[in-house]
């Protein structure tokens, strides 16, 4: 049997009686301030790969996130849109 098979036999709810439950207030305690309205961007790569750019961050006192910043303006640059920066 389907686990929404059910869902059909259901009769709407009346949307006044339907309550939404606030945003967590924890979940907004937990957000650190340096990620306010910015956006995660990942992806995998080789351990050798990750290994080199945390090796050069280190050595130009950079973060890794500071680094990947400029290699990705470096990329935009190269196709011709405009740096965003951080």
């Amino acid at each position: 049997m389907n686990r929404f098979a059910n869902l059909a036999d259901r009769k709407p709810t009346d949307e006044a009686t339907v309550q939404t439950a606030p945003a967590s207030p924890v979940a907004q305690i937990l957000t650190p301030p340096s990620r306010v309205g910015r956006k995660a961007i990942s992806g995998y790569f080789s351990p050798e790969l990750s290994l080199a750019l945390h090796t050069c961050a280190r050595r130009h006192g950079l973060s890794l996130q500071d680094l990947m910043a400029e290699a990705f303006d470096d990329v935009l640059r190269k196709y011709g849109e405009s740096p965003i920066g951080q």
